[in-house]
């Protein structure tokens, strides 16, 4: 593993930012107030290959690895277009078919992935499971040559714009411990509904709980093995906490430049706010925990990328535990540094508050990162 990121990331980082700029922060702010998308973003993104980067080329993408695509988002992120669905659709569930999915399934979806003309949602956590996926209870039975899939998810991101939602399940004979089955689900197939759920997050995915009542579905609609266990699960959780971790980088990123931009010009005592060690310290201390986290997310996707899921299960626990704590805290600083500015409309920073709270709890809580780590890295009893 290099501490330098080769010129080909730099190159890719660097295209990306100007892809974003063209953008900015006011194009994401105003899709998130006035209900629209990142349609022409999406679009353009997929167009030039960004969103397909991990994507083997045989299907035409870029073949490279995660930690490519976490680049593409860490820098959409820094340019103010942090968008959810990428953790989702190239990264969690593109991952899991180019791994597990059948010749058919790689071939109708893979190619549309790398082009971004296909979103595809992720769909776990239930009301009443929290954390504790073992106890989700959406089922799949067989009924014929197909499958008929009951339950209910809730805090699925971008189920309204996606074209279907790969659904985590237990078929009806399961007991005991989770032996999860994935299903792929179109958005259209019928007894599938989905209701909305209020937040207080500027974004333009919204998130909505989903109910399967008796969903119908081809045998064909199963990924990987119909009892494969908790492997090519997590071969799409790990890269969702990578991608996750590349998101609150670009967000600190984002309000660490906004405030050392207003630090530098605004005066009040005769010199730049800057220049007082009481900002500019907590400012210094912000940027060093910041970079100390993006190189653990590095760190994990390069583990993942070489096949290394074991250690990539670890350092991406550790990389999203790390990125959240320094996102959340560089924000906090940015908009103490703007002042009463911090929470203005006009300088864009205090609508990242909400954003990065966020990531302390999804797509897991720096609770469970904490049990996973306590439990697994320090061989401490398990606690839940």
């Amino acid at each position: 593993m290099s501490f330098v990121e080769s010129e080909e990331r730099r190159a890719l980082r660097a295209a990306v930012a100007e892809l974003g700029a063209k953008y900015g922060p006011s194009y994401y702010v105003e899709k998130a107030k006035t209900g629209q998308k990142t349609e022409e973003l999406w679009a353009e993104a997929g167009r030039l290959g960004y969103l397909g980067v991990n994507v083997p080329e045989e299907y035409g993408g870029g073949g490279g690895g995660i930690g490519d695509l976490a680049a593409v988002c860490e820098e959409l992120s820094a340019a103010g277009c942090p968008l959810l669905l990428m953790v989702v659709s190239p990264a969690i569930c593109a991952t899991i078919i180019a791994r597990s999915g059948t010749a058919d399934q790689k071939k109708q979806w893979l190619p549309r992935f790398a082009d971004g003309s296909v979103t595809m949602a992720f769909a776990i956590t239930e009301p009443d499971a929290g954390s504790n996926s073992h106890r989700i209870t959406t089922t799949a039975r067989r009924d014929g040559d197909g499958w008929v899939l009951s339950g209910q998810k809730t805090f699925i991101s971008g189920v309204d714009e996606a074209d279907a939602v790969l659904f985590v399940a237990r078929t009806h004979d399961q007991k005991g411990n989770l032996r999860p089955s994935l299903f792929i689900v179109p958005t259209d197939a019928p007894g599938f509904t989905w209701t909305p759920i209020g937040m207080e997050i500027v974004s333009p995915e919204k998130q909505f709980i989903c109910h399967l009542d008796d969903v119908r579905l081809p045998y064909e609609a199963l990924v990987g093995d119909e009892d494969g266990g908790l492997l090519q699960l997590f071969a799409g959780l790990n890269p969702e906490r990578i991608m996750a971790a590349a998101m609150g980088a670009g967000i600190g990123r984002l309000a660490l430049g906004k405030a050392v931009a207003y630090a530098n010009q605004r005066q009040v005592f005769r010199t730049p706010i800057g220049a007082h060690q009481g900002l500019a310290h907590p400012l210094a201390a912000a940027k060093i925990e910041l970079e100390l986290a993006r190189l653990m997310a590095q760190k994990a996707a390069w583990l993942y990328d070489a096949g290394d899921d074991a250690g990539a299960g670890e350092a991406a626990n550790m990389a999203k535990y790390a990125t959240a704590e320094a996102a959340v805290h560089c924000v906090d600083q940015a908009i103490q540094t703007h002042g009463g500015n911090g929470l203005t409309t006009e300088y864009g920073v205090g609508m990242l508050a909400g954003v990065v709270r966020l990531m302390r709890i999804a797509p897991v809580s720096r609770e469970m990162i904490l049990n996973f780590v306590a439990q697994h890295s320090l061989g401490l009893p398990k606690s839940y």
